[in-house]
């Protein structure tokens, strides 16, 4: 900690697991996007819902600008060190877009595809999204409304923190808020993920998971 002040960073404590404490709670937050996306959500709606609440950047943008290849690879890898549940639909379009060579900014394609750094509406995302959700038995919906895609992106999430703290991994609650404001984008104004579910309340973070 005194190193991470020397060298003008914010540091936080963590234990050992898998994606520590921001990684892991970004899985849950990337996987309720993407079963948005294969019940008929576009990328455009999953990210401008939180991007609205002034995330700095939408999960589907986000993971576009990180590379896809990277996010499938993570998935891959922790399904065969036995991490992922028995369900195999769970993160497919992710590995969809892998075998398929589209790994966001770089290649030009992703949920998004590119002129240079603009994201912009690809239909052939969206068409990838519906034919992987037939192939699984996901039926599609229309208009989601926006107020369900923010409360399964950010839900998850708050009870993915709460299972971080019960173990250790973090020490507070404000240790986790410290990595999603500096490190993950999340609105300073809304205090991070804990003390948003503070302000939101944790009987009706409940009621909604």
């Amino acid at each position: 900690m005194q190193l991470a002040k020397r060298i003008g960073k914010v540091g936080v404590v963590s234990g050992v697991c898998y994606g520590f404490i921001g990684n892991r709670m970004a899985e849950v937050y990337t996987r309720e996007a993407e079963f948005l996306l294969m019940e008929g959500a576009t990328p455009s709606d999953v990210d401008g819902a939180v991007e609205a609440l002034g995330m700095a950047m939408g999960p589907c943008r986000m993971l576009d600008m990180a590379g896809i290849d990277v996010g499938a690879k993570t998935v891959i890898e922790y399904g065969k060190a036995g991490g992922l549940p028995p369900d195999p639909s769970y993160r497919a379009l992710v590995r969809r877009l892998f075998e398929l060579g589209r790994f966001g900014q770089k290649s030009g394609t992703g949920y998004y595809r590119y002129e240079g750094r603009q994201a912009l509406p690809d239909p052939d995302a969206a068409h990838l999204a519906r034919a992987v959700a037939a192939e699984h038995g996901i039926p599609q919906r229309a208009d989601i409304p926006r107020e369900e895609i923010v409360e399964r992106l950010f839900y998850p999430m708050i009870n993915e923190a709460v299972k971080i703290l019960d173990e250790g991994i973090a020490y507070q609650p404000g240790d986790v808020d410290v990595i999603w404001t500096a490190g993950y984008g999340f609105p300073d104004h809304q205090g991070g993920p804990l003390f948003m579910a503070d302000e939101i309340g944790l009987e009706r973070v409940l009621a909604g998971m």
